[in-house]
């Protein structure tokens, strides 16, 4: 996957946290609506390292364009979406402020520009461990 934003992410903080929980699998969509607020109003872009389902095409060719609101995102994502090395950048006015990354199934990236969004996906996931 291309990653063109390095240099922005260099100023984020993240955390990681196991893909599955037991037997249930953490979609996009789940990681969208744990946000909540803070994620609602960033335009996104998503890329795919594997394409699961026609949904990643889908949601690819939006990316290409303008990127795709929340609602727009969270409408492609579910139901049900296991990703396999996606990852998915939001932006609020041309700046960087989220990235999501999933690796292989197994476990996500989540990278913020708010320490306030990594709190919040900590309280949801108390597994989750500093980048």
């Amino acid at each position: 996957m291309a990653r063109d934003t390095s240099e922005a992410e260099a100023g984020m903080k993240g955390i990681r946290f196991p893909a599955w929980h037991g037997k249930r699998y953490v979609t996009l969509a789940e990681l969208l609506v744990r946000l909540g607020s803070f994620g609602l109003d960033l335009t996104w872009r998503i890329e795919f390292a594997e394409i699961v389902d026609p949904r990643c095409a889908e949601m690819e060719r939006r990316s290409a364009e303008d990127g795709m609101d929340t609602l727009t995102l969270l409408s492609l994502t579910t139901p049900f979406l296991q990703l396999i090395d996606a990852e998915a950048r939001g932006f609020a006015d041309g700046k960087l402020m989220l990235v999501l990354t999933e690796f292989d199934s197994s476990s996500w990236d989540v990278r913020a520009v708010d320490e306030r969004a990594l709190s919040e996906l900590r309280h949801y996931y108390p597994g989750a461990k500093d980048l």
